[in-house]
């Protein structure tokens, strides 16, 4: 997909100069950007993320890493071989329990951004991470409600399958216990058995098996 990944490769250069919402902080964070069966929706970055210059770069990071790690791919691959994005590309800034959440416009202008790259990638399988992606994708009031499942969807127009995972977030409680720990199981059994991700770990070079 040469000339695709090279289209990427111009969103993102086009991302990165974004300063549409004043109060967001970047540059715009975005993953390595090459055409893959999975797409990866974050909610948005923290400080370090921007610091950093990538996605999932930190605690909640390791946490999302040993999920995928244990269904197959570790976190070079995923970095590698999943199109990781997010609703919102920069830093929302500190709110009263946390970051920020993201305003209703601050979600609006990135949904460009996102829209763009379905179009671009084209993903049979969707994995939304946290409550705020999931929200964009599928109603959801409780996570006991969507996590495990599987859903077909259509988002900004594209048709895919989507499965919802909990924010892996250092001072959440909710998949540490039950029923959320077994509703992480099956989603991420779920992920498992999906053909795009079979797909993945399949074309893994040897070295990486």
């Amino acid at each position: 997909m040469p000339n695709i990944n090279s289209q990427i490769r111009a969103h993102h250069q086009s991302l990165k100069k974004c300063r549409q919402c004043p109060q967001m902080t970047g540059p715009p964070v975005h993953g390595k950007g090459e055409v893959s069966p999975v797409m990866l929706i974050g909610q948005a970055p923290g400080s370090r993320e921007i610091d950093i210059g990538h996605p999932f770069a930190w605690t909640a990071g390791k946490t999302l890493f040993q999920w995928l790690a244990h269904i197959g791919l570790n976190e070079l691959q995923v970095r590698e071989y999943v199109f990781m994005t997010a609703v919102c590309r920069c830093f929302p800034g500190k709110g009263k329990t946390g970051d920020r959440v993201p305003d209703r416009m601050e979600m609006k202008n990135c949904s460009k951004w996102l829209a763009a790259e379905l179009n671009l990638v084209q993903p049979r399988l969707l994995i939304l991470v946290g409550k705020l992606s999931i929200s964009r994708v599928i109603p959801v009031k409780k996570l006991t409600e969507v996590i495990g499942q599987q859903y077909r969807v259509n988002y900004h127009g594209h048709i895919c399958d989507a499965v919802p995972l909990p924010h892996p977030s250092g001072i959440s409680t909710w998949y540490r216990t039950e029923p959320g720990k077994t509703l992480l199981e099956n989603a991420l059994q779920t992920i498992a058995q999906h053909s795009a991700w079979q797909q993945l770990c399949r074309s893994l070079p040897l070295e990486h098996s």
